[in-house]
């Protein structure tokens, strides 16, 4: 049964919900069957190089929306499913999500993802966006 590292794993959740820091992503990795806080970063970049395709990993990632008058952070919570996780594994993920939902609860918008084309920042910065309801951005057009 997989457990979850709740005291760390908070503390990685809350470094990235505050504003006042520059870390922008946080991954939750299995250790064993455990499931522990792992690398933290600045650069969206640097986070997309951690999927590869024999990785497993739940992240909570900042997403700066709005204009030049506003700006607001928005989460997401990816799943990351690497091509080359099996199948008894893909299928555990789903309910250990469920651990780092009871961690991680401040989000928009919801991945899961395998094709790494699919972690294209505009990509989900566009979908926080549309999942947050009305856009006034879109009068600058």
């Amino acid at each position: 049964m997989t457990e979850i590292d709740k005291e760390a794993c908070r503390e990685a959740y809350n470094q990235v919900r505050d504003d006042s820091t520059d870390t922008n992503w946080a991954v939750f990795r299995y250790e064993g069957s455990k499931i522990v806080p792992a690398e933290q970063g600045i650069d969206y970049e640097d986070f997309k190089k951690i999927c590869t395709d024999d990785a497993r990993l739940f992240a909570f990632v900042r997403v700066t929306t709005g204009d030049a008058m506003s700006k607001r952070a928005k989460f997401t919570l990816i799943t990351w499913i690497g091509e080359n996780i099996g199948v008894l594994q893909r299928a555990k993920i789903s309910t250990d999500k469920t651990l780092v939902k009871d961690i991680v609860q401040n989000f928009a918008k919801e991945f899961t993802i395998s094709e790494p084309k699919e972690l294209d920042e505009e990509y989900i910065r566009t979908e926080v966006i549309k999942a947050g309801g009305a856009n006034y951005d879109a009068q600058a057009e």
